[in-house]
C-alpha cells in the first residue's frame, strides 16, 4: 500500500473512518472493488444508523460509536477530512505501521492510465470561486471538464465515472491536502493564507504545510498571490518537476512571470513570447462578477491556471463573463430606502469577511457566530474606518464586541444577546435603523453559522428573507 498505483484491491482489509459525505461513497467503492471494507464512525444517532444499514444491506462492516479502535487486520485507513491527525485511531495506525489516506488521496490512486490532469487550488479564501471560474474558462475553451473536490462532482465519481475530461479544476482544502500525500498536480494555486481551522491543525505552521503540499511535483506552474508573501514562500519550499515555473498574480502592474491588472485590463505577462517587453490582454476588470477586489484576485489565479494548461486568451475572457457567482458570496439582496443590503454569509472566517468588507465605503456590518479560535483585532482595525455601525449576534460575539472596543470605539454596537434563529429579523431591522442612505448593510459574520443555524446557506436565506421583509413594509 505504499506509493504508485493498487491494481488489486480483492481481499484488502480497509478501514473507512467516518460516515460522512466523502466516506460512504469511499466505503461503496473499495467494496465495489473487492475489498474487504469496515467503516467506523465516532457518532450513533438517528442519521448514522440509516446510514450504517444502508451500507450492510450491501455487505460492508459498520462500527456505530466507535471511531478511536483501529479494526484488526486493517491494511489501509481511508478517512473523512475533516477527521483531526491526533485521533486516537491514527495514532493506532501510526503504531501499527498501517498508511492513512484522505478520499482525494484514494481518488487520486485509482485514476487511470489515461487520466485527465488535475489543476488544483487552495487557500483560505475564495477556493470555491476561482474552481468555478477555473472551469468555466476551460469550458470556454472546448474542453471537457469539472468543478471537482470540495465542490461540484465528487473526485471519486469524476476518477471512476463514465465521464471522459480532459481536464479537471480542483478545490482541495488543507485537511484534504494533509491526507493526500501522493498528489501531483499539473499545476496547482495557493490564493492566500491566514489563520483558519487552528483547532484542527494544531499551529498555523502545520496550516501552512498542509496548503503547501499542493505544490509538490507540480509540472508546469505553481501560482502564487504576490500580496501574501507566505504564499510564495511556499513555493520556494516546493519539490516541484524540473522546468515548472513560479507564477505570480497582482492586483498591480504586473512584472515578467507574472499576470495582473493595468488601466482595467487583465493582462499575462508569463505565458507569453519574450516576456521582459510584451503582455498579453486577456479581459477587463468588468468581466469579472463581481468586480470587487479579491474577486478581480481569483479571476488572475484561475487565469494563470488556464493560461499554465495552454488555454487562448479568448476563452478567458469569455470564461469570466459566462461564470455566475454561487448564492451567499456578496449577494446584492435589495436595495431598500437608498440602502444597498448584501449577503456574503460565505465570509465565515475574518479573512473572507476582511474582504467583503474592503469592497465598501461606508458599512454597517452585520457579524458573530461561532470563532473556530478565530482572533478579530486585525479584521476590526483595517475596517474600522469604513464602518457606520455594527450588530452583533451569536455565541462568540463578544470576541468581536472587544475588538470593536479597542480599535473603533467610537461605533456604534447593538449587541443581540441571541442565539435564535429569529435573531436575524431583528438584526437587519436594527440594521436599517443605523444606515443611511448611500450605505451598505453587509452580512459578512467572520464566524460559522452553526451556533444558529444549519450551515452559511441558511444564514444566507434567513438575511434575504428579513431583507424582503423590510422591503415590504418599507
Amino acid at each position: 500500500m505504499g506509493s504508485g498505483q493498487v491494481t488489486d484491491w480483492q481481499g484488502k482489509n480497509v478501514t473507512v473512518a467516518g460516515l460522512g459525505v466523502s466516506g460512504i461513497p469511499a466505503a461503496k467503492v473499495l467494496h465495489g472493488l473487492g475489498a474487504h471494507v469496515t467503516v467506523v464512525n465516532d457518532g450513533d444517532d438517528a442519521r448514522a444508523r440509516a446510514q450504517a444499514t444502508e451500507l450492510e444491506d450491501l455487505g460492508i462492516t459498520v462500527r456505530l460509536g466507535d471511531g478511536a479502535t483501529l479494526p484488526d487486520g486493517t491494511e489501509l485507513i481511508v478517512t473523512a477530512p475533516g477527521w483531526k491527525p491526533d485521533k486516537p485511531l491514527f495514532a493506532a495506525a501510526e503504531q501499527a505501521g498501517v498508511p492513512v489516506w484522505g478520499d482525494v488521496e484514494l481518488a487520486w490512486r485509482l485514476r487511470g492510465p489515461d487520466a485527465a490532469p488535475w489543476l488544483a487550488v487552495t487557500g483560505t479564501n475564495g477556493k470555491t470561486t476561482t474552481v468555478q471560474m477555473l472551469a468555466s474558462i476551460l469550458k470556454a475553451a472546448g474542453l471537457r471538464t469539472a468543478a471537482v473536490g470540495n465542490i461540484g462532482v465528487s473526485l471519486l465519481d469524476a476518477v471512476l465515472g463514465e465521464e471522459q475530461y480532459d481536464v479537471l479544476a480542483v478545490e482541495l482544502s488543507s485537511y484534504q491536502l494533509h491526507w493526500a500525500p501522493s498528489l501531483r498536480a499539473h499545476s496547482a494555486a495557493v490564493l492566500n493564507l491566514a489563520p483558519d481551522h487552528l483547532d484542527w491543525h494544531g499551529s498555523m505552521e502545520a496550516y501552512a504545510a498542509d496548503k503547501g503540499r499542493i505544490y509538490e511535483g507540480n509540472r508546469v506552474a505553481c501560482v502564487y498571490n504576490v500580496a501574501d508573501k507566505a504564499t510564495e514562500d511556499l513555493v520556494r519550499e516546493a519539490d516541484v518537476e524540473e522546468g515548472c515555473r513560479a507564477i505570480g498574480f497582482t492586483l498591480g502592474t504586473p512584472a515578467p512571470s507574472q499576470l495582473g491588472v493595468v488601466e482595467g485590463i487583465l493582462v499575462d505577462r508569463a505565458f507569453v513570447e519574450d516576456r521582459q517587453k510584451n503582455a498579453q490582454e486577456l479581459a477587463e476588470v468588468s468581466d469579472v462578477n463581481p468586480p470587487a477586489p479579491h474577486n478581480i484576485a481569483n479571476a488572475l489565479a484561475a487565469a494563470a491556471l488556464a493560461r499554465a494548461f495552454g488555454v487562448p486568451p479568448k476563452a478567458v475572457r469569455d470564461g469570466l463573463r459566462a461564470f455566475t457567482p454561487d448564492a451567499h458570496r456578496i449577494a446584492h439582496v435589495a436595495d431598500v430606502d437608498g440602502v444597498a443590503y448584501v449577503d456574503d454569509s460565505k465570509a465565515t472566517n475574518t479573512h473572507a469577511a476582511q474582504a467583503s468588507l474592503a469592497a465598501y465605503d461606508s458599512i454597517v456590518w452585520i457579524a458573530g457566530g461561532l470563532a473556530k479560535g478565530a482572533v478579530f483585532e486585525e479584521l476590526v482595525a483595517e475596517s474600522a474606518e469604513r464602518l457606520r455601525a455594527v450588530v452583533l449576534m451569536g455565541a462568540d460575539r463578544g470576541l468581536i464586541r472587544e475588538a470593536l472596543a479597542r480599535h473603533a470605539p467610537e461605533v456604534p454596537v447593538v449587541d443581540l444577546d441571541r442565539t435564535d434563529t429569529g435573531a436575524m429579523l431583528a438584526a437587519v431591522q436594527e440594521a436599517k435603523g443605523l444606515a443611511r442612505p448611500g450605505d451598505t448593510v453587509l452580512l459578512a459574520p467572520a464566524c460559522a453559522s452553526m451556533d444558529m443555524f444549519a450551515n452559511y446557506n441558511q444564514r444566507g436565506d434567513a438575511f434575504a428573507e428579513a431583507v424582503r421583509e423590510l422591503g415590504a413594509g418599507a
